[in-house]
């Protein structure tokens, strides 16, 4: 099995609004069937600032799964709209 855990710091312009909305879309992205489970999660109140501010957690069963989730239209338009609102990006993907 694959995790595969990509973390994002937000732009401050409008930034309660757009982890709601990462939280939203995050959570439909995550119920594709090609994602045997998946997360949309926000940094805790209260952790420190230096931590990224929201995270998509999700298992596959092999890395081709990973890979056809890459470049389904879903996970596309999702990019899209994280692009626009996000400041940085981290992602690692390994077996479990």
């Amino acid at each position: 099995m694959i995790r595969h855990i990509v973390m994002f710091s937000l732009k401050p312009e409008n930034k309660e609004e757009n982890t709601a909305e990462f939280l939203r879309r995050g959570t439909e992205l995550c119920e594709l069937p090609v994602i045997k489970s998946g997360w949309a999660v926000s940094r805790v109140q209260g952790a420190p600032n230096a931590n990224f501010d929201v995270a998509l957690i999700m298992d596959f069963e092999s890395v081709d799964q990973l890979n056809t989730y890459q470049v389904s239209p879903e996970h596309v338009e999702f990019g899209r709209f994280v692009g626009g609102i996000r400041a940085d990006r981290a992602c690692i993907d390994y077996e479990i």
